[in-house]
């Protein structure tokens, strides 16, 4: 048996895929420190056998099954592949430019999102929430490609679109009227209980994995404020009743305190941003168990280069007078033991560049055991997930390596050495 050494993994994995079904499909992976995404201890000495594309066994080293592949990563610390609850692949990006989304066709921006999705890929994300993108279920397409092997990309759960009140945070607001946009940029907007009721129904019905509400005004939309509440609690219930009546989860965009508790008084099972929210807030979301993706890197970004670059003056403004607030809010939800999961926000910032937050959740109260799990075990708790975010027997071999130890530095995360999702090297 032929022992691989880390410099020859492609080499050696792209030889096995040509050699019999058996071994194409075995393989054994020799981790130097084994972090699992439950425990909250990291191992030595650890070998992870994977068949198909699932981990068979993990346990101490020993003789390899018969016919396997054995990749020797004994100089790594070897994780489960992560997870990012909030991007937002299949969309342009933000800009400048308030019109480009209305710009691209939806050819386009899929394309523009299969190009992110394998950046996201590399970048040692295996598994993304996609919360939203304007050109509605463009971001259906993009997952049923990279499901089809059509182009290389993370695992992707999607929203489909935004659920919105009429020129609410989910529009595209300031380009034209907007009774003018095309109609799939308007697929979620909704004014009443009984249209985000069938609005919740249609995307259901044509491919999303859950549903994206927005519950107050945004940071980047023209026209709202993130302190005032936008869909009401009737609206709320309305598409949370829906939706779990099929079995699917709820998120909602939700900066200002009065319209998170809306969402949790709704039913929602997890809220994006939590920017403004103050104790009672925060005592709430506790009390319902109510999960908080909070995206605390990228007020910096949005501060650096939106100012650079000329972003609208109203984003500028408001971003500065969420940041510190939710970071605040962040450390206090740490304090109080709720459920946080690994958000980012990507495509606000460009992507691959998810695991910058990492560095942010440990300064702001997390110890890095707990910022990786947030983006592992943890964040496929969120996502009602048991096929993802931990290396243990039955989850899909989606596994990260990195040469440095990210519990000594959690920057190390920035720069994955080496990257497997459902048992194939990516890199």
């Amino acid at each position: 048996m032929q022992r691989v050494r880390h410099r020859h993994l492609i080499a050696a994995f792209a030889a096995a895929l040509t050699a019999t079904p058996a071994a194409a499909q075995s393989l054994y992976v020799q981790a130097g420190r084994l972090i699992d995404g439950v425990s909250d201890d990291a191992r030595t000495g650890q070998c992870i056998t994977i068949e198909a594309e699932r981990i068979k066994a993990v346990a101490p080293c020993g003789e390899p099954p018969a016919g396997a592949t054995q990749l020797d990563w004994s100089g790594f610390t070897v994780l489960p592949g992560l997870i990012d609850l909030h991007t937002h692949l299949a969309d342009l990006g933000q800009s400048a430019d308030l019109a480009a989304p209305i710009k691209a066709s939806p050819a386009e921006t899929a394309l523009v999102g299969a190009r992110n999705a394998r950046v996201t890929l590399n970048a040692g994300f295996t598994s993304v929430r996609d919360v939203g993108t304007y050109r509605g279920l463009t971001d259906v397409t993009l997952r049923n490609a990279i499901e089809r092997g059509d182009v290389p990309g993370p695992r992707m759960w999607v929203a489909g679109a935004y659920l919105t009140i009429p020129k609410g945070g989910g529009e595209l607001n300031g380009v034209v009227p907007n009774e003018e946009l095309p109609p799939d940029m308007r697929l979620g907007v909704a004014a009443t209980p009984e249209e985000a009721a069938a609005k919740t129904t249609y995307l259901l019905d044509h491919g999303a994995d859950f549903i994206k509400t927005i519950a107050t005004g945004a940071v980047l939309a023209i026209g709202t404020e993130p302190g005032a509440p936008e869909l009401t609690v009737d609206q709320l219930r309305a598409i949370v009743r829906v939706a779990h009546a099929r079995g699917r989860k709820v998120t909602a965009h939700a900066h200002g305190a009065i319209g998170i508790q809306n969402a949790i008084n709704a039913g929602v099972d997890s809220i994006e941003h939590a920017s403004l929210a103050d104790e009672a807030t925060l005592q709430l979301a506790k009390k319902h168990g109510t999960w908080l993706a909070m995206d605390i890197y990228n007020g910096d970004y949005i501060e650096d280069v939106g100012t650079k670059e000329g972003w609208p003056a109203e984003y500028l403004r408001k971003n500065r007078e969420t940041t510190d607030a939710q970071r605040a809010a962040f450390r206090r939800a740490v304090a109080l033991g709720i459920n946080i999961g690994f958000a980012t926000d990507a495509g606000v910032y460009p992507h691959g560049l998810n695991a910058r937050q990492f560095r942010y959740m440990v300064r702001y109260g997390m110890t890095p055991m707990q910022a990786i799990q947030s983006a592992t075990g943890r964040a496929a708790v969120e996502m009602g997930r048991d096929d993802i975010g931990a290396i243990v027997p039955g989850r899909f071999a989606d596994i990260v390596a990195v040469k440095a130890d990210p519990l000594a530095d959690i920057a190390a995360l920035e720069k994955i050495d080496h990257v497997m999702k459902g048992g194939g090297l990516v890199r």
